[in-house]
């Protein structure tokens, strides 16, 4: 584009090719151009101001979170931040219970008084249900919390969340969150919890503000390879797209969101709620929890499961492996080019997880120069 010559040429604007693109640019003299189909920066991260001033995540609720104190370090070389514990409440039974599962869900559930963990842990044995091998969602959690527990939180969400039986789903998914014996309600425990405190588009703007990075918004991969000059090509963008969907379609799950505001300062008393087992939705956010932003009115977002759209997570099954392992082979037989991220390595990734997985290829495309 434009008639020059770039090093790289990075497909996505989201964490793992803006990363990649900052860490190239300040590395020497290395000219990128970072390209999206999206009309922004930010792939799924993008926040903005909507018409009544509220801002919000339109792809869903993104929090920071890690324990790795290199990645919390690079990220605050580009945002101050605002320090936020996420916290979550499950609708059960009339109820808006903690979630993950903790003492005061039990206690609240069950109308009992335990006070310590192991009245929780004696309490918990005795709904537990021994699986042989844990190998889906609902072995993982049966063994963990027991059938009831598992129905009244876990089986209906996941079934709303992904499109199929969780029993056909791998455990990983839902080792992702844990079961708390003690009284702690947030929904992460990692080292670092905060927001980007002007939000994550700002973070962007300064990751891309360095001069050796071109960015053009709008444009499909497809339709400029053939008239960019590059040496190197960084792929975000689905895997499976990019051979053609040689060997059949990798399987997503997708989400859509509707938006409602209220003229009134809050209306939950946490930033989200799920909801297992009632409406069409698996749960509403409300983004001034996550911004901390000052304002009269508050926005809600409710989030509906899909298999159209936009690719969001990945499907972890049988079927879903197999084929990934066969574009994975694929992908190693290309020369000069890189797959990276949730998308291009077909894995459910944190946000801290694509930044981890891009400082890798960097260091290692910097060693390979």
């Amino acid at each position: 584009m434009s008639g020059r010559t770039y090093d790289y040429l990075i497909i996505g604007a989201g964490f793992a090719g803006s990363v990649l693109a900052e860490r190239l640019a300040n590395s020497g003299n290395i000219r990128i151009l970072l390209i999206d189909k999206r009309p922004h920066i930010g792939g799924n991260a993008f926040d903005h101001i909507d018409k009544n001033g509220i801002l919000i995540h339109k792809y869903g609720p993104h929090i920071f979170h890690t324990n790795s104190e290199r990645i919390y370090n690079y990220l605050s070389r580009y945002t101050e931040w605002r320090f936020y514990e996420h916290r979550v409440k499950t609708y059960v039974r009339e109820k808006y219970l903690p979630f993950p599962i903790n003492i005061n869900t039990v206690n609240s559930l069950y109308n009992l008084h335990l006070s310590d963990s192991g009245e929780f842990d004696t309490f918990l044995a005795s709904l537990l249900t021994k699986r042989e091998a844990i190998l889906s969602i609902e072995d993982y959690v049966v063994s963990k919390v027991g059938q009831e527990l598992y129905e009244l939180f876990f089986k209906n969400y996941s079934k709303k969340q992904w499109g199929v039986d969780p029993s056909t789903l791998a455990a990983s998914i839902a080792a992702r969150i844990p079961v708390r014996n003690n009284f702690d309600d947030r929904y992460f425990t990692d080292k670092y919890q905060f927001m980007p405190l002007h939000g994550y588009t700002k973070l962007f703007e300064r990751l891309l503000g360095h001069h050796n990075i071109d960015v053009s918004l709008g444009i499909n991969y497809e339709n400029i390879k053939e008239h960019t000059d590059f040496k190197t090509l960084i792929f975000t963008g689905p895997v499976d797209s990019y051979f053609s969907f040689e060997f059949g379609k990798l399987k997503y799950r997708s989400l859509d969101f509707t938006l409602q505001t209220f003229d009134q300062n809050y209306i939950q008393d946490v930033a989200v709620y799920n909801y297992p087992n009632n409406f069409d939705y698996t749960r509403t956010t409300e983004f001034k929890y996550l911004t901390g932003q000052i304002q009269s009115l508050s926005t809600i977002m409710y989030e509906y499961p899909s298999d159209e759209g936009e690719p969001y997570y990945p499907i972890n099954n049988k079927e879903s492996r197999y084929l990934y392992s066969r574009y994975k082979q694929l992908a190693k037989s290309v020369n000069k080019v890189y797959f990276v991220g949730r998308l291009g390595t077909y894995q459910y990734l944190n946000m801290d997880q694509v930044v981890a997985q891009s400082l890798s290829l960097f260091e290692f495309l910097k060693n390979s120069q």
